[in-house]
Formats: structure tokens, C-alpha cells, sequence
């Protein structure tokens, strides 16, 4: 090959400097005015149907007052993202344009799940996205999505980077962005007796406002973890009270809602196996939040708390318990511990040649928990287990094939919402296969007659399965319907180990915090930090 003919290595950015230079070329130029409003108008016409869509189905005026809310509306909204627009390309030039770009995409996506999911844009989601690890926000891929997000947000995000527009000067900025304001302002003074509806539905026509939405709340979400990257605050010391040997197994549970286990009423028979032990207690309980970084910290602190208080595992370890922590999950508060195992560790430990096969299932979690309890050279030992049985929106991916009792099985939450009742299916697998998990857990435990033992199940949230149009989880709690937190609670102990108390002395559904102090009572924990009103057992105090 001639040296005329070596290859020329392809450049990225080479290609869409030559493809912005092209246009600049052919397109017509347009004035940054017009710019503004095509961006404004598309803003508003791809981005944000479904926040019309809203403010028309919840709004308590007449047929008039509803046109006149949802043009005020329009009109504010058309002012403000032109104002956007114009201050963005005007100040920042290229780097305007980049971001104009990125917003275009993201926005498609956005409105892509919002479409999909019936989810909101809210501090929550965002919050899970930043939880979220590639594993699990894979499973939301697919051709629909990308088509989607092709159509709405990159053949717009092209149209902003490559189309030529004449700037203008300062004088004109003053105008045009002075008037927008002007505008949105004299608007929004009108319908100022929608004051009430707003403040009413702030959560969710924020959450619907794009791109205002995923902006703001990634703000927020930011600084609530500027918070909460604060050292915790620690509890008051305690003591060990006794040397009596005692293991608890807490294994916190992802997405299970109460409503599709048998052991509460449910007509299928998903606990064909706890169903049958012995000495197994079911109580009425509420999570505290409807995604896994809230429901998990609520669980391991000791009161419902905007700080972030010394979570049980590291309380425990403190005190001179043996603690391990295994996972399949994410998401959770910081662990202050020695041992903390996810489960690719575990696999790797099983299968030390490497043989071991993905998907990785939870009875990962369990392997050789035996050994590990009877090895340790301390009377407490405290083992949390943190699985991801539940978790959308593959719930076929969550189970050997051997527990796909109930066909047909939706792949994936967007394929079942075009049959609901595949989707049911998948996610009922899961349960049996949680099923599965505790009572071979129980299995274990029961046979440690040199331990006093207890195995404590607990959901981290609910889960939506379709009704009123609702999927997996996340909506704020006074939006969320009851099977994003109604959970299952389930508690076994050995014999003699520790008194129930009586009903009568228990709210009729009990919090996520009672986990807290019902575990430092089996551990013989004697703590100020204890508090025996929210405690499942009688105290040995």
C-alpha cells in the first residue's frame, strides 16, 4: 500500500467541526430571536404534554377557566424558555449550544419515562438514578427507548448545534429577554387565584416541567447529599449484657410488597414453604419511603429522622458485635464495618476457579452463612443480608428459571405493560423464590441449638404492578398508592429466645424503625439509644 493510500484515523470532533462548518454553509441563517422561539415552541410541544395533560385532569375549574389556566400556562412557559434560550446561546455562544443539546436528549429521555412509567421527575427519581448502578438501569434499555430519545433528542439536540444564527448585540438581549419576563410575570399576576392548585400540586406539576424538573431537583439532590456525606452522629455508648451466645440474620428485602404474599391473604400460593414453619410471626407494616436509599436507612436508624444517625450495623460493630454485611443491592446508607461482601465476592469465593455464571441470584447470600456464624469468636453476631430479589424492571432476571411457577413471564416492565398479567407473573416468581430464600435461612438457623436465633424479613418499599397505570416505585409518599409501602415483616426465633409481646400492646401496622430496637434487644444491647416502645418483644432490660 502507497503512503498516499495509508488509512486517515476517523476524528469525532473532526467530523462535527467539518458538519457544523457544511451547515453554516447551506442553512440559512436565522436571528437568535427566531432561534429562541423554535426552541421554546419544540420545548413545549415534545417535552411537556404530559404537564398540560395534568393541569387538565386535576384542575377543579370550568371548561372555560381550564382554557384560560392551560393558555396562561402555555404562555408563561413559552416566555420563561425563551428567555432560556436566549440568555444561554447569547452568553455562553458554542458552549450554549452544547448544553441546548444535551438538554434536547435529556429531556427526551425524561419524557420517554414519564410516558412509560407514569413516573415523576422529582428529587426522588433523580436521587435513584444517582443509586442506580449500570446493571440494573440497563434493563430499561431498549429499541423504543432509543427511538424515542432519537426522535425527540438528538435530531433536536443536531438542529441546535448545527444551525447558523446571527447573535445580535447586547441592546437587543435587554429587549427581548426584559419583554419574555414582562410577559411571564404579568401572565402569572393574572391567574394569581391559582395560587392554591399550585401550591396543591407542586410535586407533581414540577416533576412533569422539563427541563425544569430533573434541573432543579439535581440541585437539590445535590445538596441533600452535601448533607448527608456528614459524619454521622453517633449514638450513646452501650454494653453487651450478657454472654449468652445469639445470632439475628436481618435480611432486608427489595420491592416486596405485601400484597402478593400468601402469608398476608394473597390468592396465590407464593409461601408455599414459610407457610409451613413453625413459630413464624406476620405483622402489618408501612415503609417509610418508596425507594431504596430511604427505606434502607429507615430501617437500620433508630427514629425517623432527617440526620443521619448511627445505622444498627455500625451501632452493633461499635459495641462489640460481630457484624457482616451481604450484598446483592446498592444504595444503602454508609456501613462502618470490617466485613462488608457484595455478591460477586461471594461468587468468586464460591467458585474460586472462576467458574461461576451471571446472572448472580441471592441464594449467593446465604452460601456458607453457617460456617460463618459458628466460626466467630464473639457471643453477638449480627448478619444483614440486603438482596435485590424484587427489583424491576426484569423481574426475570431475579430467579433461577427453576421458580418460574407462573407463565406466562413479561421480560422487562415495558413489555408487560402490554400484558399485565405476564407481568404479574414475573414479579410473583420472585416472591416464591424469596420464599425459597428465608426458609432455607430459617433451615439453617434452626439446627444451631448451641445459638439463640432469629431471622427477621423486611421489605425496603412496595412495588406498582400496573394498577392505575403505575410501575415499580418511587412516588412521593403522599402520592404513592399503598402497595409502593405496604411491606411484608416477617420474624422467626428459636425457642425461648425472646417474648412476642401481645397485640394489644403493638400499633395494628407497625414503622421500619422497630427493627432498630427489637434487634439490639435479641443482641442484649443495653443502650440509651434503645427504646422499648418500639420494640417487638418484651424487654430483657
Amino acid at each position: 500500500m502507497s503512503s498516499m493510500q495509508q488509512k486517515i484515523p476517523f476524528s469525532f470532533g473532526a467530523f462535527l467541526t467539518n458538519l457544523y462548518l457544511c451547515s453554516m454553509k447551506h442553512l440559512p441563517k436565522i436571528s437568535l430571536l427566531t432561534f429562541s422561539c423554535i426552541v421554546s415552541l419544540g420545548t413545549l410541544l415534545l417535552y411537556n404534554i404530559p404537564f398540560f395533560r395534568y393541569v387538565a385532569d386535576n384542575s377543579n375549574e370550568s371548561l372555560g377557566g381550564k382554557i384560560f389556566l392551560l393558555a396562561s400556562l402555555t404562555v408563561v412557559m413559552l416566555a420563561l424558555n425563551f428567555m432560556m434560550t436566549y440568555l444561554v446561546m447569547w452568553l455562553l455562544r458554542v458552549v450554549g449550544r452544547i448544553l441546548l443539546a444535551i438538554l434536547a436528549i435529556i429531556n427526551a429521555t425524561a419524557v420517554y419515562f414519564i410516558y412509560t412509567y407514569s413516573v415523576m421527575i422529582d428529587a426522588t427519581t433523580i436521587d435513584n438514578v444517582f443509586n442506580t448502578r449500570y446493571s440494573e438501569a440497563s434493563g430499561f434499555f431498549s429499541w423504543g427507548l432509543w427511538l424515542f430519545i432519537l426522535g425527540a433528542g438528538v435530531l433536536p439536540a443536531l438542529w441546535c448545534l448545527l444551525q447558523p444564527v446571527v447573535i445580535g448585540r447586547a441592546k437587543k438581549l435587554g429587549i427581548c429577554c426584559g419583554s419574555a419576563l414582562a410577559v411571564a410575570l404579568a401572565v402569572a399576576a393574572m391567574n394569581i387565584s391559582q395560587t392554591l392548585f399550585i401550591s396543591e400540586h407542586d410535586t407533581e406539576l414540577g416533576g412533569l416541567l422539563q427541563p425544569w424538573s430533573y434541573i432543579v431537583n439535581i440541585c437539590r439532590n445535590a445538596s441533600l447529599q452535601h448533607d448527608e456525606e456528614a459524619e454521622e452522629i453517633l449514638l450513646p455508648d452501650g454494653k453487651i449484657a450478657d454472654n449468652e451466645k445469639a445470632v439475628v440474620v436481618l435480611v432486608i428485602g427489595e420491592s416486596a410488597r405485601k400484597a402478593n404474599f400468601q402469608l398476608y391473604g394473597y390468592k396465590r400460593d407464593t409461601n408455599p414453604l414459610l407457610s409451613k414453619q413453625d413459630s413464624l410471626k406476620v405483622y402489618e407494616a408501612t415503609s417509610c419511603a418508596t425507594y431504596t436509599t430511604a427505606g434502607t436507612k429507615a430501617i437500620l436508624e433508630p427514629k425517623d429522622s432527617g440526620d443521619l444517625y448511627e445505622l444498627l450495623p455500625n451501632y452493633a460493630f461499635r459495641m462489640g458485635v460481630d457484624v457482616s454485611w451481604r450484598t446483592s443491592n446498592w444504595g444503602e446508607p454508609p456501613i462502618h464495618i470490617d466485613e462488608y461482601i457484595n455478591n460477586t465476592e461471594l461468587a468468586k469465593a464460591a467458585s474460586p476457579d472462576g467458574s461461576f455464571q451471571e446472572p448472580l441470584y441471592d441464594d449467593l447470600l446465604i452460601g456458607g452463612l453457617r460456617d460463618r456464624i459458628t466460626s466467630s469468636k464473639k457471643d453477638k453476631v449480627l448478619i444483614i443480608l440486603h438482596t435485590s430479589t424484587s427489583h424491576g424492571p426484569k423481574y426475570v432476571e431475579k430467579y433461577p428459571k427453576e421458580f418460574e411457577v407462573y407463565k406466562p413471564v413479561a421480560n422487562s416492565v415495558e413489555e408487560g405493560e402490554k400484558n399485565p398479567g405476564s407481568l404479574v407473573n414475573a414479579y410473583d416468581n420472585t416472591i416464591r423464590y424469596t420464599d425459597f430464600l428465608l426458609d432455607s435461612l430459617i433451615n439453617i438457623l434452626r439446627p444451631m441449638t448451641d445459638w439463640k436465633r432469629a431471622m427477621i424479613f423486611i421489605s425496603d418499599h412496595g412495588e406498582s404492578l400496573g394498577e392505575n397505570k403505575l410501575y415499580m416505585h418511587g412516588l412521593p409518599m403522599r402520592l404513592a398508592p399503598k402497595v409502593q409501602y405496604e411491606i411484608p415483616f416477617l420474624v422467626w426465633t428459636s425457642g425461648g429466645f425472646r417474648r412476642y409481646k401481645p397485640a394489644s400492646e403493638l400499633p395494628p401496622v407497625l414503622e421500619q424503625h422497630y427493627i432498630f430496637h427489637s434487634v439490639l434487644n435479641l443482641l442484649s444491647i443495653q443502650s440509651p439509644a434503645y427504646n422499648k416502645d418500639f420494640d417487638i418483644f418484651e424487654s430483657s432490660f
